[in-house]
């Protein structure tokens, strides 16, 4: 029987997993330099975590999550999404306690589950970067995690990038809101696509992020939710805005950008990219302030901030653009064997080279000479060392630079001392 792999996933082979080392070493990197530091929770979760947390009107309880009973009769999903699961470890762990300095500062990498219509940059298992912060309600945590998450696209050499934030208010200024949105819709009832019909009384907000085009244009003219927002929410808003322009950042406010995950208030934020290779308003990060989550899933009062990166389509914006990413296979040494008493020495030199710290490749095929040369060549190694029956009897080993053509034979006693790495480096040069 032959067997495919599910639909809405994917199989990465090296070749294609180079560009996502590179922005995983370069975001662990980043993030040190923020002082976030990395957990990991488990891929499942109990199904009502996602429900209270994110919220069962959201497209992702109510259509998207991958939920099964187990063998004991447990209700469990995937996660869709990673805050639920970092707030519920964030409390069942009491990371809150007085000992910990505050405010906790995370990041996490791993796969994401969600059960749509697979497309370009969208999978049923997807990955995804996240940052979550804890126990700040300054405005300088919302504005520190946004710089970071623009510094993460900057740095890789992302163009066009464009910050839209939005402010949600506080629960009472969206109770507020709410009936007043729900007040403008109810005379175009009719005229709304099927599920806004069915948020309209359960989350109104929704009705704002729908995507059918008739929705778009009936909610054009409703009334902002920045004209509800008490004083607090409006000064915290404020206090963005000015250090947004403090810092240097660009910014668009879009009143009508709501998030699809009902645990937000305040601060919400996306970054868009209008690179002309992935097509314009892409969005590539997005998140925002959750005050109320800790709370929801057992935990004391905790203001809360955090954002999200999709590294699939991260990674698609890399390949369809014209960013060179350093190389991240380099091959310091090929050893090229010839005969049996080589193939038993290059074991041996193989691991003392790379003991030394050197990327060091063999040959395992038996091939002939020429054909080693040739796979050192495509594998772009800077030197090919070749041990055959006179060099082992001579107790030499014959040293090509490939990029130059010179070569030259040493001894071989001198690849086993202490300061190979000194002498690696005299070795290049002097076949430069």
């Amino acid at each position: 029987m032959k067997y495919q792999k599910q639909k809405g996933t994917s199989d990465l082979f090296p070749d294609q997993l180079d560009n996502w080392h590179y922005i995983e070493s370069l975001a662990q990197d980043l993030m040190q330099k923020y002082r976030f530091k990395e957990v990991r929770v488990p891929i499942f979760e109990d199904v009502e975590l996602f429900a209270r947390g994110v919220g069962e009107t959201s497209d992702i309880v109510s259509k998207e999550m991958y939920d099964f009973y187990d063998k004991g009769d447990r209700h469990i999903a995937l996660r869709p999404e990673g805050t639920a699961g970092v707030v519920r470890a964030y409390v069942e762990n009491k990371m809150y306690g007085p000992e910990y300095h505050k405010p906790q500062k995370y990041y996490y990498m791993g796969p994401m589950f969600r059960y749509e219509r697979p497309q370009s940059g969208r999978m049923r298992q997807f990955h995804q970067l996240g940052v979550e912060v804890f126990g700040s309600k300054n405005p300088a945590t919302d504005l520190e995690a946004m710089a970071l998450a623009l510094d993460l696209f900057q740095t890789i050499g992302i163009k066009n990038l464009k910050l839209v934030i939005n402010s949600l208010g506080s629960n009472q200024s969206r109770k507020t809101y709410r009936q007043a949105l729900i007040d403008f819709l109810e005379p175009h009832y009719d005229q709304l696509s099927p599920d806004s019909k069915n948020r309209l009384y359960k989350n109104p907000l929704r009705v704002l992020d729908s995507k059918d085009q008739k929705d778009k244009e009936i909610v054009q003219d409703a009334p902002s939710i920045l004209d509800y927002l008490d004083d607090p929410s409006l000064d915290h808003f404020q206090e963005v805005k000015q250090g947004l322009e403090d810092l240097g950042i660009d910014y668009q406010v879009d009143s009508n950008m709501v998030r699809g995950l009902d645990y937000y208030n305040d601060t919400i934020f996306e970054i868009m990219t209008d690179d002309p290779n992935f097509g314009s308003n892409t969005t590539i990060a997005a998140g925002g302030r959750y005050d109320k989550l800790v709370e929801e899933v057992g935990g004391p009062q905790s203001p809360a901030f955090g954002f999200a990166v999709g590294l699939e389509r991260l990674v698609m914006l890399i390949d369809q653009s014209d960013i060179q990413l350093p190389n991240q296979d380099h091959l310091d040494i090929y050893l090229v064997t010839i005969g049996q008493a080589a193939n038993r020495q290059a074991l041996k030199l193989s691991q003392v080279l790379r003991q030394a710290g050197l990327h060091v490749e063999r040959e395992f095929m038996d091939r002939k000479p020429g054909k080693q040369f040739k796979s050192a060549d495509k594998l772009q190694a800077d030197l090919a060392m070749t041990l055959g029956d006179h060099e082992i009897e001579q107790g030499t080993v014959t040293v090509k630079r490939l990029s130059t053509g010179k070569e030259k034979e040493i001894e071989v006693a001198k690849l086993y001392q202490e300061d190979l790495s000194d002498y690696y480096q005299d070795l290049l040069a002097s076949l430069g």
